[in-house]
């Protein structure tokens, strides 16, 4: 074979041996560095599925958070707010026209009225402690003295009663006044504790314990406003109550008091009219 034969024949080979290579080892190596790019590709996913495999740090209870954040200032508005509420109780028992004029109270006094049971009537009332009594027993103590003296010891009597009654009902405008002070103590409480993570966090801001400061404000500042509210709106109820009872109560034994009045008129006999003289004796005639 000539040199150019031995030249083609040297390059055939040379060809054929490089598509050999090229088909046999080029396709297996590219499955292997998708392999082997797949696994880091992979690997972070690990991470991942460990953090759904950890458990979940417990939460607080949302009523344990409430006591926490509420702290001192909102147990001083919890022992107000039970004492609201006995108020209101009692005052719902006590603000009552069958308690300020019993209706026994008054059939027995009408009934002994018209037996003309002056005595019995006086004793009844001295002793009972009822609105109408009270004021019943200051009119008949001045009957004697007159009517309109009698109805202004009434008057005096009652104005008194009314300003007991006002007073019991004052606490609750105290309450309306002072909750929500209490809840803007708390509000400025929370606010100073916010603003100072703020301002001595030098390197890292603290968000949790920022939003600990702001949600002890809000919250102190609606406990105090859930105060109030209630308190101002059965005050104004009360205050309408007393004022009704008052003014009825009055009125009623105001009309005793003149029944009173008239019966123990009727009942003094008239005086006896005085004997007629003798006629003088005629004279005689001698």
């Amino acid at each position: 074979m000539s040199s150019l034969g031995h030249v083609r024949a040297r390059s055939l080979v040379f060809w054929l041996l490089t598509w050999l290579t090229c088909t046999t080892f080029v396709p297996q190596s590219v499955p292997a560095l998708r392999a082997q790019d797949a696994v880091p590709a992979a690997a972070p996913a690990a991470p991942a599925q460990a953090a759904q495999v950890a458990p979940k740090p417990e939460e607080k209870s949302r009523f344990y958070w409430f006591l926490e954040s509420s702290g001192a200032i909102g147990a001083l508005i919890l022992l107000l707010s039970i004492y609201f509420v006995s108020t209101v109780s009692r005052l719902f028992l006590e603000m009552r026209q069958k308690v300020a004029a019993p209706p026994e109270l008054v059939a027995d006094l009408m009934d002994l009225l018209q037996k003309r049971e002056f005595k019995e009537i006086y004793a009844i009332v001295k002793a009972d402690k009822s609105f109408l009594s009270r004021l019943l027993a200051a009119g008949i103590a001045e009957l004697p003295s007159g009517l309109a003296e009698a109805r202004d010891a009434m008057e005096r009597v009652g104005e008194a009663i009314t300003v007991e009654m006002e007073k019991k009902i004052s606490m609750l405008a105290v309450l309306g006044t002072l909750g929500p002070m209490i809840g803007l103590l708390g509000t400025l409480k929370g606010m100073i504790a916010s603003f100072s993570v703020i301002a001595l966090s030098d390197v890292q801001l603290k968000a949790s314990q920022v939003a600990g400061g702001i949600s002890e404000a809000l919250l102190l500042t609606f406990e105090g406003v859930a105060l109030s509210v209630p308190a101002i709106y059965f005050y104004a109820v009360f205050r309408n109550r007393v004022s009704t009872i008052s003014v009825t109560t009055m009125l009623q034994a105001d009309e005793y008091l003149r029944h009173f009045a008239h019966a123990a008129r009727s009942k003094t006999p008239a005086a006896a009219a005085p004997p007629a003289a003798a006629p003088a004796p005629k004279p005689t005639k001698n």
